[in-house]
């Protein structure tokens, strides 16, 4: 009959660091083995939005990305011609914080696409940021002449109803996004 282990403070010790060592060695196996995947379905995601704001283009503007102050600016070019830049930008200003944006504007500075890439707005009001219906009024705008904030705020945008906040928060990502770019590249800027 085999003898049982005295119920010790050294013993429980022992055991615990046994099953901790062993539950590491777990994790870490797994996070190997799916570290891959998850940074190849990242990329994927990130070029997929690049796609959707962009014009047609033929080069891979993961490889060229530039990053500062929170922003990835993606250039995104044609047979070696730059057709302009896709910009993830972000604003902590959001009704419930946090919201991404990926935004393509044109060489002349002019708004190509916007699609949101992350939110926690409200269900049914701030949500509708993500809607053709709000993103369509920015969609070959200049940030240069076009007022980015809300009508009632003294700017050119159509807010969401019930959602203003969420709609100064869109206004805020994508000024930002405009600025970002005009820090890299001086021929953007536009005189109003």
């Amino acid at each position: 009959m085999a003898k049982k282990l005295a119920s010790t403070l050294p013993n429980m010790i022992l055991s615990l660091t046994f099953i901790a060592m062993v539950m590491s060695a777990a994790l870490t196996f797994v996070y190997l083995k799916t570290r891959g995947p998850i940074e190849e379905a990242a990329k994927n995601k990130e070029v997929n939005a690049i796609k959707q704001v962009s014009p047609v283009f033929d080069n891979d503007p993961t490889v060229e990305a530039r990053t500062f102050d929170g922003l990835t600016l993606y250039p995104v070019k044609s047979q070696n011609e730059s057709l302009g830049y896709a910009v993830k930008t972000y604003t902590e200003k959001g009704f419930a914080g946090h919201i991404e944006l990926m935004a393509g504007f044109r060489n002349d500075g002019s708004i190509v696409n916007i699609t949101v890439l992350d939110h926690k707005e409200t269900p049914g009001l701030g949500t509708k940021m993500t809607e053709s219906k709000f993103i369509n009024q920015f969609i070959g705008k200049n940030p240069g002449s076009f007022m980015l904030k809300v009508k009632k705020d003294g700017g050119q945008v159509d807010a969401i109803t019930a959602a203003t906040i969420s709609s100064r928060a869109f206004c805020d990502a994508l000024q930002r996004a405009y600025e970002g770019l005009n820090k890299v590249n001086d021929s953007l800027k536009v005189q109003p």
